[in-house]
């Protein structure tokens, strides 16, 4: 078919970054994405015109998939942030508000695009470098021997979104959960190689948030009775199960591809209903206890299964399946055409029944050790459920990355102006040595520092929405905030402790404020009294990532001469 509109020709944008509806849209993404940042991070409510669900949220891995632009410039920013999120699971907000500064700065300092590409390429290997050195002044080892550092990295993670509308209490006994449930997705004394288990996440809406559990092997939802009294009559003994992939509901369609040819004399409904008896007789004789089936179960394989005293659970999901398998050892049976083999059988240790407001829930003890739990998150309305299900979710994963690297970041913006210190000093000491061989002038790599330490400051004031003041204490460099009520002239006196609760005010301490220049020092580490432990942590294998994700992500931006768009 020809075409009916004759077609246009491409959009070409010669230096996005300068051009100002483009930089008018960085600046409004920079904008929406560093007031949800930290635990007093204002709440964004997204909602399509054309209708859908809305959605509330100050978490980016919710809000960035739900915000669109028409501008590729700002997509190609977004996208990288939420490869980044997709991966670690956290810092996705550090990671824009971070690139999104180092743009701006580079943009504000009047450097050619690539001086500023190789000075940050050259300031970000000098923090990855520090960051990765065993006396770094800001990084945490982790002690699995204790689960103090582990609970506050859990609860960093939960308290820093305020869309969950938690409280203290309620705070602190999902973090206890969390880290529960990560300890118990950990298998003890296997040997060979280790894999990691699952958490499966059930909500239950209305009901308070210390309702919320964490139970040792798997709750599926039940809604039929006759489970319900079987399984109440069932002894404790190990129960054989097995476990169908295929749909067990009689469909032609399960028979696969091809062409079927079937006698007219024959019928074929009653020919598939003898197959499936002949499947129930099977595990009757083979003593199973537990037959569950992913897809439908045909109404009369179900009724003679359940008269055999035998508990059925249909329609399970995909979901489940790879949890069950590893609860159970059953391995699942794609067809019904074929003998049952015994290895395909598993084993449950025992069934109980569990009630969770209006969920009816079937649970499946392990029979042995497991690394398979569920936990039960409640709450009081949907909204608040659902960014609370998606917070745990994420902090079980930055959990799991402490077992590739045991180490936290000091939170609270500490670890960002205590990088920014560093990078200051190191920077000004190498200044010819390093210009030289960056091939710039000393001019331009004091203003690319300077930028690059701004940004990262930036990133650290961006936790403050309430109007008060950021700070930088010139011993530990740690990030300080001073409440917009402090009165003038007491200030150690309105301080308290730094962002990450690691160091305390004293009238010896001296501050200066955040993005004003400040003479260069060496930051001297906070951690001589080990008794003493940060309140605030972040993960550092997702920081780390989120680093160089924005730096990289910047660098690309300022890259970038052409935008070719194609309009049709």
């Amino acid at each position: 078919m020809s075409r009916l509109v004759k077609k246009s020709p491409s959009l070409c944008t010669d230096l996005p970054l300068d051009n100002t509806d483009i930089c008018d849209k960085l600046n409004l993404l920079r904008t929406l994405l560093s007031s949800c940042f930290g635990p007093t991070g204002r709440l964004k409510q997204v909602h399509n015109n054309i209708g859908g669900r809305v959605v509330t949220t100050s978490t980016s891995s919710v809000l960035l998939p739900a915000i669109s632009s028409s501008q590729p410039f700002v997509n190609l920013i977004k996208a990288s942030i939420v490869n980044h999120v997709s991966r670690f699971s956290d810092c996705g907000l550090f990671a824009a508000v971070l690139c999104s500064g180092l743009i701006e700065q580079a943009k504000r300092s009047g450097l050619a695009g690539n001086v500023a590409v190789r000075l940050n390429k050259h300031l970000l290997a000098l923090c990855v470098g520090y960051l990765q050195r065993e006396d770094c002044g800001c990084k945490v080892k982790l002690d699995f021997c204790s689960s103090h550092n582990l609970l506050t990295l859990a609860r960093s993670s939960i308290s820093s979104k305020p869309a969950c509308v938690l409280t203290e209490q309620e705070t602190l006994h999902v973090s206890k959960l969390a880290v529960q449930a990560f300890l118990m997705t950990v298998p003890c004394d296997k040997p060979g190689t280790v894999t990691l288990g699952r958490t499966v996440t059930v909500s239950v809406e209305g009901h308070s948030v210390l309702n919320s559990a964490v139970f040792p092997g798997l709750l599926v939802e039940i809604t039929d009775v006759f489970c319900l009294n079987k399984a109440e009559n069932l002894s404790s003994n190990p129960l054989c199960t097995v476990l169908f992939s295929a749909s067990l509901a009689g469909d032609l369609s399960e028979l696969g591809d091809g062409i079927i040819e079937v006698h007219p004399s024959v019928d074929m409904d009653s020919q598939i209903l003898d197959q499936l008896l002949e499947l129930g007789k099977q595990v009757v004789k083979d003593e199973v206890k537990l037959f569950v089936c992913q897809k439908v179960i045909h109404p009369v394989l179900q009724q003679y299964l359940r008269s055999q005293g035998i508990i059925v659970i249909e329609r399970l999901g995909i979901t489940l399946m790879e949890p069950l398998i590893q609860l159970t050892g059953a391995q699942p049976v794609a067809t019904l055409h074929t003998t049952i083999p015994a290895k395909a059988y598993g084993k449950v240790r025992d069934l109980t029944i569990r009630q969770f407001g209006s969920k009816t829930m079937l649970h499946l003890h392990p029979p042995g050790e497991s690394a398979i739990c569920t936990m039960v998150l409640c709450h009081r309305n949907e909204t608040m459920l659902s960014e609370l299900k998606v917070v745990c979710q994420k902090t079980e994963h930055v959990l799991r990355l402490t077992l590739r690297e045991p180490s936290a970041l000091l939170g609270g913006g500490c670890t960002e102006t205590h990088l920014a210190a560093y990078v200051r000093h190191k920077s000004m000491n190498e200044v010819t040595e390093t210009a030289s061989v960056l091939g710039c002038s000393q001019t331009e790599y004091l203003r690319g520092v300077e930028g690059f330490c701004r940004s990262l400051e930036s990133v650290a004031t961006a936790l403050e929405h309430s109007g008060g003041n950021s700070l930088i204490d010139l011993v530990h460099a740690h990030h300080w905030t001073l409440p917009a009520d402090a009165m003038t002239g007491c200030v150690e006196d309105s301080l308290g402790f730094c962002g990450c609760g690691l160091v305390e005010s004293s009238p010896s301490k001296k501050w200066t404020y955040l993005n004003t220049k400040y003479t260069e020092f060496s930051p001297a580490s906070p951690f001589r009294d080990p008794t003493e432990q940060p309140c605030v942590l972040d993960s550092f294998t997702a920081k780390l990532n989120a680093l160089q994700v924005a730096v990289e992500t910047a660098n690309l931006a300022l890259d970038v001469r052409y935008i070719i768009q194609d309009v049709n």
